[in-house]
């Protein structure tokens, strides 16, 4: 077989050839695929107008639709809106999106022919990782599900902070390509309300690609990373007189080492000095008669 091909400069679209060569769906499912993709973004046509306009009728393209859909090429979502209408949104992928029914081909060249058979396996060639104990991979695995999970609510976030705004649907690849951006917002302590306030207001008209716009606010607006705490100082208490200490253990006074009384210089003679102008000025304000013991 010889292929002939053109050089095209526009009006034309590019596939991978795992989808065109995956032999697990029928010829008209792919072919429809191909139809899809060539179409451009926020084309509206529905599975009754492909069938009115394709010869192979109604059940056909229900048919192929509903392969396309197990494979994860074509999926429909029905969204609610603000005013409680129903809406409904239809998704083409040129690669299986993350369906748990969805199967992804084998990738092909473009003359590899049959992709679905696996390459036979070589049974001389030594494993490219030692043999190892069933806990070594633990830690990694735990590691992983913890990076799964921050993804997962990061595009959960996303999607309930955009969920009013019908012009930023996003599709599940889409938002996962965003969620890390989302994850490093919500580890500086923002929430879904900053969120929404930094993404929803002053949206351009007209919307060209939600992703670019949300991309760019969430890089633009990204707030400052939140200080590191400095840790508060420990001290400990003596254990004679309980004073405080930088350390567990006695103070220096208790310990001998250190004076632990405050001096003033001559205390008892200002102290005496002190009382006997008290006593003197009480005297004088002693007149009338007053017995003079009492000023004593």
């Amino acid at each position: 077989m010889r292929v002939h091909r053109s050089a095209h400069v526009r009006n034309f679209t590019v596939l991978p050839n795992a989808v065109l060569q995956y032999r697990r769906l029928s010829y008209t499912a792919r072919g429809l695929l191909a139809d899809l993709l060539s179409r451009p973004d926020g084309w509206r046509e529905d599975g009754r107008h492909m069938a009115d306009s394709s010869p192979q009728g109604r059940g056909a393209i229900r048919k192929a639709l509903k392969e396309l859909t197990d494979a994860g090429y074509y999926r429909v979502e029905k969204i609610r809106m603000p005013d409680g209408t129903i809406r409904t949104e239809t998704h083409v992928y040129d690669t299986p999106w993350s369906s748990p029914d969805a199967t992804r081909p084998a990738p092909g060249g473009a003359g590899t022919g049959h992709t679905d058979s696996p390459p036979p396996k070589n049974r001389h060639r030594k494993p490219s990782l030692p043999a190892s104990s069933a806990d070594d991979g633990k830690p990694a695995e735990r590691e992983e599900a913890s990076e799964a999970e921050e993804v997962r609510e990061a595009v959960a976030t996303l999607f309930r902070v955009i969920r009013p705004e019908p012009r930023l649907r996003l599709g599940e690849a889409e938002a996962a390509e965003l969620a890390p951006l989302v994850a490093q917002w919500l580890a500086r302590g923002s929430t879904a309300a900053d969120l929404a306030q930094a993404l929803l207001p002053g949206l351009p008209a007209p919307m060209h690609s939600a992703t670019a716009v949300l991309r760019y606010r969430l890089e633009h607006k990204m707030p400052p990373a939140q200080p590191a705490a400095r840790p508060a100082a420990q001290y400990a208490e003596c254990a004679k007189c309980h004073d405080p200490v930088p350390r567990p253990g006695i103070c220096r006074p208790c310990a001998g080492l250190a004076t632990g009384t405050l001096t003033t210089g001559k205390g008892a003679e200002v102290a005496a000095a002190g009382a006997a102008r008290v006593r003197t000025a009480l005297r004088s304000a002693m007149t009338g008669g007053r017995p003079a013991h009492i000023a004593a």
